[in-house]
């Protein structure tokens, strides 16, 4: 699988920030990508640290396109995304990259919470392609 450091879009990065359980990599457009570390548990304690740190990196007003590319094995708490909808942590866009097996319980979680904004890809390009498609209609390509 691609990482994202391979993609001709790393030009177009604002921050990387690295996190004991994974690297998130805040793209230009409100475009934000995840990649967890091998074995990591993605809980909402762990989630909460990223969204807080897109809030630092993004106006508030713009909408978030989030990637998670699934390079490495590692372990989500399904549940948990309810509490982002609780406390507010409403991500526009949600795209998940890479196989499916093993992975459909939490993709249908997520597809409950954020109807019709889940979308699921076997290839980055295709993902990011998405993203910038959504971020480009939002009008923030050029800014953010």
């Amino acid at each position: 699988m691609k990482r994202v450091r391979e993609l001709e879009l790393i030009n177009q990065i604002r921050e990387i920030r690295e996190f004991e359980f994974g690297v998130f990599y805040f793209f230009k457009g409100g475009i934000v990508i995840s990649e967890m570390h091998e074995g990591a548990k993605f809980k909402w304690q762990n989630a909460k640290k990223a969204v807080y740190a897109a809030h630092e990196i993004y106006d508030n007003n713009i909408p978030l396109i989030y990637i998670a590319n699934r390079i490495n094995r590692y372990h989500v708490a399904p549940f948990d995304w309810f509490k982002f909808y609780k406390n507010r942590f409403d991500m526009q866009y949600i795209a998940a990259v890479g196989p499916l097996k093993g992975h459909m319980l939490s993709l249908f979680i997520k597809r409950l919470i954020f109807p019709k904004r889940i979308k699921s890809f076997t290839d980055l390009d295709k993902a990011v392609d998405w993203a910038l498609h959504i971020s480009k209609n939002s009008g923030l390509s050029s800014n953010s």
